[in-house]
């Protein structure tokens, strides 16, 4: 019997997902998974949507050039993803997908700010570094225009992070090997900026749950300097002992502080209170970003060189699972469920 047109487009949909699968290409799903985890897979130029019970891409979308950091808008409906392109970029947009749907939107044109690399979404707007202008800056949604720009006048401002006020930003300025520490003055109107001395090569760095210290990952000498909010001077130097610390953590509690170290092959745990390593796991080659689930079960981290994210217990502390992944994972977000 001849097939209906519409069994012929049923067969030939059927039989294209086979040969998407077959080639380890994953077409993108009706829907993304609640909640979800998104992965960069920074050699694809792609963004990849990880079911976090299946531990299984249901989908890819189009990422633009050198994707390496993404964050989530608050209703879990838009991804924002830095276009890096290195500490001498001419890249100059932050790639948009639409998660309801899931496709890339058109990219934001940030103008003569080049070179987004870290990049987080609080208070409706989306908050990112530009390593070429030695600078963070701001870009509002609803306005669809970038509604501030700070400078650090220091070398690589990499990564940032904030107070939940979001009076206080602080910066890892990986060149210049200083943390900066950008404040909103009292009256609301204006910003101060403090260059913070640190270790050699800070990289990764993450605000304790608390909102006391400044954690950063010093990439060049093995060490993690503890930065006090109140008095922004280093309290404290951890020797964790890494080959080129890439990014930090802390869980939901504070309990812990997660360390990839993509030289040594590891990921390294400190106990947050005593300051000392609870565990070193060699977790896969070439770690790089983590992610850590909301309610502190687990952890992801991405094996850059394996094409994997791993899957770490955070009460057991052993490895439980693995994504298999596009080219080059790295940058990772939660998106919480619905």
């Amino acid at each position: 019997m001849p097939l209906s047109l519409k069994n012929k487009g049923t067969l030939f949909l059927t039989l294209a997902g086979f040969v998407l699968s077959f080639f380890g290409v994953v077409p993108v799903s009706a829907q993304v998974p609640s909640p979800a985890l998104l992965v960069l897979e920074k050699s694809d130029d792609s963004l990849a949507i990880v079911d976090p019970a299946s531990l299984k891409v249901v989908g890819r979308v189009p990422a633009g050039k050198d994707p390496h950091e993404v964050t989530a808008s608050a209703d879990g409906k838009l991804a924002y993803v830095s276009n890096y392109g290195g500490s001498q970029s001419v890249l100059k947009t932050i790639s948009v997908v639409d998660l309801t749907a899931p496709k890339a939107l058109a990219p934001i044109d940030l103008g003569p700010l080049r070179g987004a690399h870290g990049i987080e979404f609080a208070d409706g707007k989306v908050w990112f570094t530009v390593e070429t202008n030695k600078a963070i800056a701001r870009y509002d949604p609803a306005t669809q225009q970038v509604d501030w720009v700070m400078g650090t006048g220091q070398s690589r401002t990499h990564m940032l992070v904030f107070t939940k006020d979001l009076r206080k930003i602080f910066t890892s300025n990986v060149n210049s090997d200083t943390v900066s520490a950008i404040e909103q003055t009292s009256d609301g109107k204006g910003w101060t900026v403090t260059a913070i001395p640190v270790g050699k090569g800070p990289e990764g760095i993450d605000l304790s749950p608390d909102g006391r210290e400044v954690w950063a990952a010093n990439s060049g000498d093995g060490g993690v300097s503890i930065v006090e909010v109140s008095s922004k001077k280093v309290v404290q130097t951890l020797d964790v002992k890494t080959k080129h610390s890439n990014r930090l953590r802390f869980t939901p509690d504070g309990k812990l502080v997660l360390i990839s170290d993509p030289a040594g092959n590891e990921l390294v745990v400190v106990d947050a209170a005593s300051r000392k390593e609870r565990k070193r796991i060699h977790i896969g080659r070439n770690p790089q970003g983590i992610v850590v689930a909301p309610d502190g079960s687990r952890a992801y981290v991405a094996l850059s060189g394996e094409n994997k994210v791993a899957v770490l217990d955070l009460k057991t502390l052993e490895v439980i699972g693995q994504i298999a992944t596009g080219n080059s994972p790295d940058g990772m977000t939660w998106v919480p469920g619905k």
